[in-house]
Parts: structure tokens; sequence; C-alpha cells
């Protein structure tokens, strides 16, 4: 157990040579590095290393060679992975099956596993991780780590310079903490961007003999999972960022409040959380500083709404998560009625880089609005799905078409989406601008927590709007009437234009319902909920009006609007299409005669499109 500053400082020197020998081979010994993001260990991540661990046995070379699972590599479209230091190779798409291949050729005899690497696009093999494409362009800030240490070993957080920025901020008084991180511009990663620094100015300024610090963990968008890589992969990072916000405004009690979703994001706070109190590195008079602080986990109620400041307090408290009206904010009446300053993961990630690094470091990255960098979620139709961490200032191209490596199948790009149902869909127009907070509000959508959904000519953007109202639906709370009757009028309205039974009477109330709901709602699930709606109102009129007036839908998406048919001359009477069909819609003679399908009986599931080897079958 750590009892002062010097003491732990001398240890943290023992750690960085330690990890350091493992990468540069100093030690003498190889070591295979396995993702252990969540998609990784889905793909069979722990399979992998139990065949390394035998065949380390197997060749007796315990004492050369050392497997181990760090956090998440980022490029989660091309795992499992496997990355050999010190050589530094990162092989892609690794199987149970290949590892022997790369244990004898690699690790035993230097030899490259060619096709398991990444080709550039003239076919040279480019095996470093950091001269590829997805990572060259990345920053990783509030990422620090992740994807090189073991997620709760506390010894290699420290490390790679865990605690550092706790340790500087103990070295300064608090209204400076505070200074330090209103100069660097931080602003509020997990939706509205509100500057980081005037919040805790103001938990500070609020006389009080008990204060709060919480992490807001419970990220709800679809498609999105940057909170929880942080908390699997670098825990020790945001419970740091908490102590120094604790320090800073005089808290001395931390919650998290993370998804109940997540057991293996809270199961690692939790470890890390009762390793730094076994340590001495949290708790009552820490390092003998005189300074205490105190983290608690709490599991979220399982509602979208609670990611909402207000509504997440109140769930905190054991209360139901509904927003309740600001002023009073948090930061002067939050947590049991007590000052309380509320950030998200990514937030309170970011904070111990300004302060272990300096502001200057932080703010050479982004734009002067939005300094620093920010996590994305790429999904959707382009090639590197994953995460990635980019200086603010990125255009909306280099994080599609470099980064993400351009459009699956060689597809139209038609849109992206941004900041999940809060967000709204940016157009081609939009890619050579840069990603920060007010320009993605000035374009139509926003930054919100990192969300970023591609889409080609292949989607319906009146079926994305749909999808997206049907979740904000079942997420409202139903504490105001505008998004709690808005919201479903909409969708009512959306679910009639895609049925084919829309009129453009619906289309002006359409309009008219959600800018109402954007206006007129109580938090901002209800304010945003309206932005997807509008945003595809905006870039995409053409196919609203296709789907009222011509009953048609241009991407053939919505199935009312649908019919599959057969030509009769390209038909082979194979009756392949028959057979794969589950109501039997489709008839015919096989040998005989051309098969139809029954339109009255199809359900518009395409099974018959994508069996017929002869093309004969069209969607229209």
């Amino acid at each position: 157990m750590y009892t002062s500053v010097e003491q732990l400082k001398a240890d943290i020197e023992v750690f960085k040579k330690e990890l350091a020998s493992k990468f540069d081979g100093t030690d003498g010994k190889k070591y295979l590095q396995l993702c252990g993001g969540t998609g990784c260990l889905a793909a069979n991540t722990m399979g992998i290393k139990e065949k390394f661990e035998e065949l380390i046995s197997k060749n007796n070379m315990e004492d050369k060679v050392e497997c181990r699972v760090s956090g998440c590599f980022g490029l989660c479209s091309e795992g499992p992975f496997v990355r050999v230091f010190p050589e530094d190779v990162l092989y892609r798409l690794v199987k149970v099956e290949d590892c022997e291949e790369i244990f004898e050729k690699d690790v035993m005899g230097g030899e490259l596993v060619d096709r398991l690497v990444y080709h550039d696009p003239d076919g040279k093999a480019v095996p470093c991780m950091k001269e590829q494409p997805f990572y060259k362009k990345q920053k990783r800030i509030a990422l620090h780590g992740c994807n090189e240490i073991i997620s709760t070993d506390y010894r290699e957080a420290l490390a790679v310079g865990g605690y550092q920025g706790f340790l500087n901020a103990l070295e300064m008084k608090r209204e400076d903490v505070v200074q330090a991180v209103l100069d660097s511009r931080l602003r509020g990663c997990g939706g509205g961007g509100f500057p980081t620094g005037l919040k805790w100015k103001f938990a500070f300024g609020s006389e009080s003999d008990q204060k709060y610090v919480v992490c807001n963990g419970d990220e709800g968008d679809p498609g999105a999972f940057m909170d929880r890589s942080v908390l699997e992969d670098n825990p020790m990072a945001v419970i740091e960022g908490m102590m120094i916000a604790g320090y800073a405004i005089g808290a001395d009690q931390g919650y998290f409040y993370i998804r109940a979703e997540y057991p293996r994001a809270v199961e690692h706070v939790n470890s890390m959380i009762a390793t730094m109190e076994e340590k001495g590195l949290l708790g009552d008079n820490i390092l003998g500083t005189g300074f205490s602080f105190h983290a608690h986990v709490r599991l979220g109620a399982g509602a979208f709404v609670c990611g909402e400041e207000t509504a997440l307090l109140n769930s905190i408290m054991g209360k139901r998560g509904m927003p309740r009206p600001r002023p009073p904010f948090p930061a002067v009446s939050g947590l049991w009625q007590e000052p309380t300053v509320l950030n998200n993961v990514e937030t309170l990630a970011t904070v111990p880089y300004i302060l272990r690094e300096g502001v200057e470091a932080f703010t050479q990255y982004g734009t002067e609005k939005s300094p620093g960098t920010k996590v994305f979620c790429l999904g959707g139709k382009v090639n590197n799905i994953g995460l990635v961490e980019i200086p603010m200032g990125t255009t909306l191209r280099e994080l599609i078409f470099e980064i993400g490596g351009g459009i699956k199948d060689g597809k139209k790009f038609k849109a992206i989406q941004t900041c999940g149902p809060s967000g709204g869909c940016l157009t081609a127009e939009a890619l050579y601008e840069g990603i920060d907070f007010d320009n993605m509000v000035r374009l139509g959508s926003m930054m919100g927590s990192g969300g970023a959904i591609v889409m080609d000519e292949d989607n319906c953007m009146v079926d994305v709007a749909k999808f997206y109202m049907g979740f904000i639906c079942d997420e409202s709370c139903g504490k105001c009437s505008p998004c709690r009757i808005g919201t479903k009028r909409i969708l009512e309205i959306l679910n009639r234009i895609t049925s084919g039974q829309g009129t453009m009477h619906d289309f002006e109330e359409l309009e008219e319902i959600a800018s109402a709901c954007k206006t007129n709602s109580l938090c901002a699930l209800g304010q945003t909920a309206a932005n997807p709606i509008l945003s595809t109102i905006r870039h995409f009129k053409d196919e609203y009006v296709a789907h009222i007036e011509e009953k048609r839908c241009p991407a053939g998406v919505c199935a009312d609007l649908v019919q599959y048919k057969i030509d009769p001359d390209k038909c082979k009477k194979c009756s392949k299409c028959s057979r794969v069909c589950p109501v039997e819609a489709i008839h015919g003679k096989p040998g005989k005669t051309p098969f139809e399908i029954d339109q009255s009986a199809c359900i518009k599931c395409g099974s018959c499109l994508s069996s017929c080897p002869f093309d004969a079958i069209s969607k229209e």
C-alpha cells in the first residue's frame, strides 16, 4: 500500500521500464498481444490465446514467448487481431487454425505471414499498425493506452501515464486546476459540447459541505460503443479524471452510472476501484496528502432518457429516471440537491491528458473553438468499421474514405448520420467540412456522443427516419406532452408514408409536428428527436414525395412499396425460388412452365431474389 507520493513515483518508473521492455525487445522475449475488445472476444480471441499458449508449452518456450490480451485495437471489422512484438507486426482476421502458421513462421522463424497483414492498394504489405490508413490519422487522447495495456493491471495503467495528471493536480491550487481545464477549452463529449471547465467553475463556486462528481456511462445511441470501450480498456483513466474533478471542486464522492448491459465495463471499473483502494491510490487520505475520494458504481435503469443528466441523477437517487426543468443546474443543485459535476466517460478520460501533458499539448490538436480530439464509432456501409479517435477539424471525407476505407462494394455514398437519434443526416455536400461541435450544428446535425453511421444508395432515408423515431418513441419517458404525443404522431405519419398510405398533407404535418417537438420538449431527448426527420426532409424531400405520390420506394427498402417479379423469358423453370419461399407464394411447374409470384401472398422477404442463379427475379 502506497503511503506517499515519492514511494508511488519510484514504482511508476519501474513499471514504465517493465512495460517498455515488452514492446522494444529489451527483455529478450516475444509478445503476442491480442485484441480484447468485445467484438474480437465474440470472434474467439480467447480461443486463439489458448491455442498460442498450447504452442508455447509444446515448444517449451514459456521463458521466450508470452501471450497477452489488451484492450480494443479499434478496427472491429478486421478482428480478431494478433500483434507481434518487438517487430510490431499486426495480423488481421486471425482464426484458431492460423495460430500454428503464425507461431512457426513469425515467432520461431522471423518470417512474415503475408496473407494475414494489411496490403495497400498497390499490393504492398504494410505490417506495422501505425503505418496503416485506418490508424495513421488518429490521435489517441481519450483512448490513450487502451490497445497497449492489460485493462485491469494497475501497474500497466500507471506505466502509460495513468495517475500522473492527478499527482500534478495535487501540486496545484484547486482553482488553478479549474482554470487549466477552462484554458484547455475542453468541451463535454457526451452531447451538446458544453465547456467542461465552466461546469467545474460553477460547482467550485457553489458553497456546500458535500459535493459530488458523476460519470455518465449510460451510453444508449444505437451503434455507439465509445464509452464502453474506454471503461473496459483503461478504467483507471476515467477514475483519475473523476478524482481530478473531485479535487478541483472540493468533492470527496464520485458515482459511475454505467449501463447494466455493459457487464464487462462494470466488472473492470469495480476491479480497478478495489485495486486502487487496496494500494492506497483511492479512498481516505490518499498518499498522505489529506485529500480523500471514494468511487461507487451504480447500474443504469435501462432507459435511453437516463443519459440526460437530470434523469440520470434521479435514477442514482432511486427515483424514476425522468428529467426535471433547469435551472437549477446540477452544478448548483444535483445529486441529493448538492453541487454536482456530471461529465461523460470520454470527457473524464481526456482530463488526465490535459493535467499530465499540459494545456498547450492538448490545444495543438483540433480547432479554435473545439480543441482536442473526438472518439467516433464508425459503422454502417463503410469498409473499416470500428472505434476511431481523430483531431477535431478532420473532414467527413477523411473519416469516411481514408480512415473508413470508403463505401462497401463500390456503392455510392449517400449520407452519414451522426449522433444517432439526436442527430441529422449529412450528404456529399458536407464531405469537405471539418468535424467540430459548432460546424456539425451549422450543417444540421450534432456531434453528440460520437456515433457515425454511413449510408449508401441502397438505404431509404424515409425508413432511416422511421427507425430513429421508433427508437425515440420507445425511449421517451412520457413526462412532457410535446415529446410523448409529438413523437408518436410523427411515427404514425412515417408508418403511413412507408406503407403507401401517406398524403402530402401528412408530409406538411410531419414538418409542423417535428418543429413543435423540437421547440417545446422538456429535455434534449424530445428537443433533438426531430433532427433525423428535418434533416432527411431537407436533403431527401424527393424520396418522401416518391413514397407519397408515386407509391414507390426508390431504394427498394419499404416492403409495402416493393414488388418482386419473375421475368418469364429469363426463368429457367428450376424451382429454386419456389423452394426457398417461406409462404409458398411462388407457383409453377419445374421444367415445364415459368414460375410466378402471387403478390397477395408475398411477404417481401427477398429470399427468392437471393436464391435465383439466373437473375430472373427483380425488385421494383
